[in-house]
């Protein structure tokens, strides 16, 4: 092809010379003839008969060479002369054009070097590359499209050319392939951040001193190990802290194994109860200095905590991976943290011009109770107060029932609606969250929105990141209730009976409701809260007087447990698809859910629920299966033992996916 353009760019220029000759030889000619018939013998005629021959002369060079807009002119227009063909031919790197209908038509030297004896003239583009021609040239990329060709990278560029009405595509390929290698070489060398934490040592140490020491150098010598297999290092810079430095490459193969050292140290037992010892991970995979990677990777080990330990959790520029979480946490005994909390948050209140208080959409009794506990915190510090709730829902009825007699809630200024609570807002506004920590579950999510100082108290585990970092974060998995922690605050900074009768009932509701009357996830501080509540005048009979149900209720409960179906031998799943179903319903499925725990066999338990357009679902654990881990895939939470999540979709649909995430937490959690 190369060749036959030459040729025809020769036989132009050869035309314009033959044609010049000829102009010369019919201009000398007639004027000859001019002047042999009119005889004149003046040399003036023949000077000016001389100029006007070079002026046409010229004149038809430059129409020839520049082009008047013939057909020849455009198409040696397009294609830059022999020089341009030139350079294509003698170019360092690949070129291949082809013509519109995407087949390969030439290429030159460098890629005939690399593809060796193979001939590809003829062959489909897009068979060769793997991609369109036109697909690369549309792609719009500065860097060209990534294309691999025999063990080779390139970065493909596509240009569009014509001639004689034809179109071809010409392109530039670049070969980027010891670039990227050395790139992923740079990469994979790259120094990684970890933060190591032993869970719960310094608890297991309260049943068995001695062994602890033991399990203590077990881990040590574990961890150890891993971390030299790993080529890395690993320093304790704090009693049960470490911190593990290694090359980025070893973080596949961590991945890929489910950082089954988690596995391993679970095995170390403490104790004639056989208790495991457990470990919590940050690890930062980003790039950066050494001082951003080990900010990170401190995020990271926080998040861990915040989740229950257990677990590994790896931070990097695409978010938040988790690894592990398959015991229930260990309850901590010091109440240290909670004095800290309390003095932190007391000191933020008093410097707020109000505070704003509010939990999870379609509240309960430990949502409200904790609400009404920061309430009388704030009410102690002497600034203004508001709780923001759903003056509908029949579980704030039932508790605004019980303390309207006092003048504080009965003059009808201390709850108000989530539009009304945005007028309240101001630069020194403090919005307190409790029961929840993710936005998307929040009373009024605007609110939390337009406020710029937080505050967060909740026993769920974090399932994300804040948005913005709020002023305190105090998120403990291993307390059995909101209402729990809200109450050892309360015992660390207020005196003696400043919380009323009637708001202590309400607490300890909350607390019975999430320990299933002291059966659940009870601890040393659940009892020692308890015990708060009942010095500041909780009756028990009271509290349980919340907890009665309407006949109503009590059918929406029947109608779970007439429509139920085992999964997998150990999980049972039940529905109400009734498009009545009303608000009652939901916390109707969670009673359900409780229920079929009972039923031999069974481990864990779903109940879905059609309210409106969404499906909620409810879980409950016996303790041998992780509800929150399967709920996350659902975009839900929880605890390890109890979680819920909401669905927009047909009940079905729920269903398939429902038992898409038990099938795929099976295959990862469960030989």
């Amino acid at each position: 092809m190369l060749e036959k353009l030459k040729e025809r760019l020769r036989g132009i220029r050869i035309s314009r010379y033959i044609a010049c000759a000829a102009v010369a030889v019919v201009f000398i000619a007639a004027t000859g003839i001019v002047y042999s018939v009119s005889g004149t013998k003046n040399p003036l005629v023949w000077i000016v008969s001389a100029l006007v021959f070079v002026g046409l002369t010229t004149a038809y060079l430059c129409l020839a060479k520049y082009g008047a807009g013939t057909p020849e002119s455009v198409e040696n227009e397009s294609f830059l002369g022999s020089m341009t063909l030139e350079l294509i031919v003698k170019m360092p790197f690949p070129v291949i054009i082809c013509n519109s209908a995407g087949n390969i038509i030439w290429y030159n030297a460098a890629f005939s070097m690399r593809l060796g004896k193979k001939n590809i003239t003829g062959m489909k583009f897009s068979a060769f590359a793997g991609i369109d021609a036109a697909d690369i040239k549309n792609d719009g990329s500065e860097n060209g499209v990534p294309v691999s060709v025999g063990g080779r990278d390139y970065a493909v560029r596509c240009y569009s050319v014509s001639s004689k009405s034809k179109k071809y595509f010409l392109t530039l390929w670049e070969d980027r392939t010891e670039t990227e290698r050395a790139v992923a070489e740079m990469n994979d060398n790259d120094t990684t951040v970890a933060y190591v934490m032993a869970d719960n040592l310094e608890e297991l140490a309260q049943y068995a001193k001695e062994s602890t020491r033991e399990a203590a150098n077990e881990l040590e010598k574990l961890l150890g190990e891993w971390a030299e297999s790993a080529g890395g290092i690993l320093k304790e810079y704090q009693s049960d802290r470490y911190i593990f430095l290694f090359r980025a490459a070893e973080m596949a193969g961590f991945v890929e194994k489910k950082f089954d050292i988690l596995d391993r140290i679970r095995e170390i037992r403490v104790g004639e109860s056989s208790l495991s010892v457990t470990v919590s991970m940050g690890i930062s995979r980003i790039s950066g200095s050494l001082a951003d990677k080990e900010r990170v990777a401190a995020e990271a080990l926080d998040m861990a905590l915040q989740r229950g330990g257990d677990q590994a959790v790896v931070k990097s520029a695409k978010g938040l991976e988790f690894f592990g979480g398959k015991t229930q946490t260990v309850q901590k005994r010091t109440k240290v943290r909670a004095r800290v909390i309390a003095n932190e948050l007391a000191a933020v209140m008093s410097k707020s011009s109000n505070v704003l208080i509010m939990g999870h959409r379609a509240a309960d009794f430990d949502c409200i109770g904790a609400c009404i506990g920061i309430a009388r915190l704030a009410s102690f510090c002497g600034v203004r107060f508001n709780i923001i709730c759903n003056f509908k829902d029949p579980n704030f009825k039932k508790c605004y029932n019980r303390i309207c007699g006092i003048d504080e809630y009965g003059s009808g200024t201390v709850f108000v609606s989530a539009a009304d609570a945005q007028e309240l807002i101001g630069s020194d506004t403090l919005t307190v969250i409790v029961d929840v920590n993710s936005k998307m579950q929040l009373e009024a999510p605007a609110v939390a929105e337009m406020s710029g100082r937080t505050v967060y108290i909740d026993h769920h585990r974090k399932t994300a990141e804040f948005d913005e970092a709020p002023l305190i974060s105090y998120i403990e998995p291993s307390a059995s209730s909101a209402c729990e922690l809200v109450a050892e605050i309360l015992e660390q900074s207020v005196p003696s009976g400043t919380l009323l009768s009637e708001e202590a009932d309400i607490m300890y509701a909350g607390i019975l409701l999430d320990t299933k009357q002291f059966t659940r996830n009870s601890g040393v501080k659940t009892f020692s809260a308890a015990l708060y509540l009942r010095g500041e005048g909780a009756n028990p009979a009271e509290a349980q007087t919340l907890f009665k149900a309407c006949l109503d209720d009590f059918i929406s409960e029947a109608k779970f447990e007439s429509n139920v179906v085992i999964y997998r031998k150990v999980l049972a799943i039940s529905c109400s698809d009734d498009e009545n179903n009303g608000p009652s319903d939901r916390i109707a499925a969670a009673k359900a859910a409780d229920k079929l725990l009972t039923v031999e066999g069974v481990k864990a338990s779903f109940a879905l629920c059609r309210i409106g357009d969404k499906i909620h679902i409810s879980a409950r654990s016996s303790g041998e299966i992780n509800v929150q881990l399967i709920l996350e895939k659902l975009e839900g939470g929880g605890h390890f033992d109890s979680a819920a999540t909401q669905l927009e979709s047909s009940m079905s649909e729920a269903l398939t996916r429902l038992k898409g995430a038990v099938d795929e937490y099976f295959r990862e959690n469960i030989s």
